[in-house]
């Protein structure tokens, strides 16, 4: 039987339980699996036909180990170069470049002369957050043009540049209060289901680094500008065609057209429990992939 790792992190030894609904139909594929943590030293990954990261969350504060580990990793997907493309999103301004709508950002960066007070706007809503995290950890929503607000969102930009982090600043889109966020997922290099996802951020950050993990989810059918979008988008990201999952976020902007927020294509959740039949479809991907497919 052929052995696939399901690649987690201590916190999540079992799999998340959206995760945990892909391992029934492995098996009945007659394929042996297994839950390793990906920074246990005691894990022999040459002893897996293939490693498949689900849910690695807590790589963000360590990502230049966690990419030494995934260059390490024979037969890892999704494969090892696209997830160092992806683990920072800088990657924004290649997708930027490539003429695809993206959210506006002013980027900041350890070194830069930019000083935070002087480059935040006088007004408005702003996100601030560092270009490597997961789970939303170390962003916050400010209104700049409140006092106590600009201080709080001034002093978290400089936290992050004392860490070493490259600080993103960007408008609060309102459409995420109403439409939400849209991210489509495929599988296998096909579309295979959309969801809606509500609006996270509610004000400045105060949670000491700790994650947000809690989503309002439901299943959407993406509009078609949404799905050519997701399309274009996964036909500019170098080595697309390789990709086992991908997740593409959208969200309105100012003039209503969708706007990438993100792409995940590292350990995103796929949300398999909002669509019939997306574990067996992640399976029968899988399985394609051990057999060379």
């Amino acid at each position: 039987m052929p052995r696939v790792a399901l690649v987690t992190c201590a916190e999540l030894p079992d799999l998340d339980t959206d995760d945990q609904l892909v391992v029934e139909p492995l098996r009945s594929h007659r394929v042996e699996v297994e839950t390793p943590v990906w920074d246990d030293p005691a894990v022999d990954w040459t002893a897996f036909d293939l490693a498949v990261l689900r849910n690695p969350w807590d790589y963000a504060r360590r990502r230049e180990q966690f990419l030494a580990w995934a260059h390490a990793v024979p037969r890892l997907l999704n494969p090892a170069k696209v997830v160092e493309w992806n683990t920072d999103k800088v990657y924004l301004r290649e997708l930027a470049a490539a003429g695809l709508p993206v959210v506006p950002t002013t980027w900041l960066a350890p070194g830069d002369a930019g000083d935070p007070a002087a480059v935040l706007p006088s007004e408005g809503e702003y996100v601030v957050k560092p270009s490597v995290s997961a789970g939303s950890a170390d962003t916050g929503r400010y209104r700049l043009d409140d006092a106590e607000q600009r201080a709080l969102a001034v002093a978290q930009a400089e936290k992050l540049l004392a860490r070493g982090s490259t600080v993103m600043l960007q408008p609060y889109l309102s459409a995420v209060d109403t439409a939400g966020e849209t991210a489509m997922l495929h599988i296998g290099g096909e579309f295979s289901h959309a969801i809606r996802k509500g609006a996270l951020l509610d004000g400045p950050d105060l949670r000491d680094g700790r994650p947000l993990w809690s989503e309002q989810i439901d299943p959407r059918e993406p509009t078609p500008a949404e799905a050519e979008l997701a399309r274009r988008t996964l036909d500019a990201i170098p080595g697309s065609d390789g990709l086992l999952y991908a997740r593409v976020d959208t969200i309105p902007g100012p003039t209503g057209t969708p706007v990438i927020l993100e792409v995940e294509l590292t350990e995103p959740s796929l949300f398999l429990a909002t669509s019939p039949g997306a574990p067996e479809r992640l399976a029968g991907a899988i399985v394609a992939r051990l057999h060379g497919r």
